[in-house]
This record gives structure tokens, C-alpha cells and sequence, in this order.
């Protein structure tokens, strides 16, 4: 099972959220792909087995993927205060992956009906959904 975390910009919600994962899910081998060095770097000082940055590692990852994880700017072009191209939006939003988007009302987009919650309630319940998508495809 391939499950790729995406982040941009300092990468603290992709760390947070592979620490998550890993800590209820330690069999899952996480691959990071960071939108810039830092990214890629924070989520690999996660846990993340693997990691790569830039958008021609994105593309290739949401290939393979089964399972894609992220801020919801991960499938918005010019998101992450325009880390996101549109070619990586497409890639994200066109995967055959199941994508588990994190709602964080940020970088002028804004999720309208979600509850303002803390970041580490969204990261929980992004994990829960991880793992009923883990069971569903097992």
C-alpha cells in the first residue's frame, strides 16, 4: 500500500500528521513529498520512510500512490502561497488514490460549513479516515 503525504511551505502540518499516523498505524511505510526542501525535510525528521521534493517527484508519487494525504491546498494551482502549480494540482486531483484533504482555511481559501477547529483535531480525524480507508483496502 502506497500513502503519500503532501505538504508545502515549512512542512509542520505534514510532520505532524506522519507523526500521527505512525503512532496508530507504525506497519504503514509513508513516502513525503515536500514542495520545497524544508517540506520534505521536516516530514522525513517525522518518520516518513522515504521523501522527495519538487513538482516532478509529485507528479511520479500521485502515479503510485493508493492513498494521498495533505492541506486541501494540495489540489488548488497556485495554493501554498503559490507552491502548488497546476500541473501538481491536476496530478493530485487526478490520481486514482482515495485523497484524505485536511480543511485548514488558509492561503485565501476558505472552506465554507467546516468548524473551526485546532489543527491537531483536523489531523485526528484525517487519521481516522486513514484508517477506514486502510481497512477498506486491505
Amino acid at each position: 500500500m502506497e500513502v503519500l503525504v503532501i505538504d508545502g511551505q515549512g512542512g509542520r502540518i505534514g510532520q505532524q500528521l506522519i507523526k500521527a499516523i505512525l503512532s496508530r498505524y507504525p506497519e504503514v511505510e509513508l513516502t513525503a513529498i515536500g514542495t520545497n526542501s524544508l517540506a520534505t525535510s521536516a516530514m522525513l525528521k517525522g518518520g516518513a520512510a522515504q521523501g522527495a521534493t519538487g513538482e516532478n517527484a509529485l507528479l511520479v508519487a500521485c502515479r503510485r500512490a493508493d492513498v494521498i494525504l495533505g492541506p486541501l491546498g494540495i489540489v488548488i494551482a497556485d495554493a501554498l502561497m503559490g507552491e502548488i502549480s497546476p500541473a501538481m494540482a491536476v496530478a493530485v486531483a487526478q490520481a486514482r488514490a482515495r485523497r484524505i484533504l485536511i480543511p485548514l482555511n488558509q492561503c485565501d481559501n476558505l472552506v465554507a460549513g467546516v468548524a473551526d477547529m485546532p489543527v491537531g483535531r483536523l489531523l485526528d480525524s484525517a487519521v481516522d479516515e486513514l484508517g477506514r480507508v486502510l481497512k477498506e483496502l486491505a
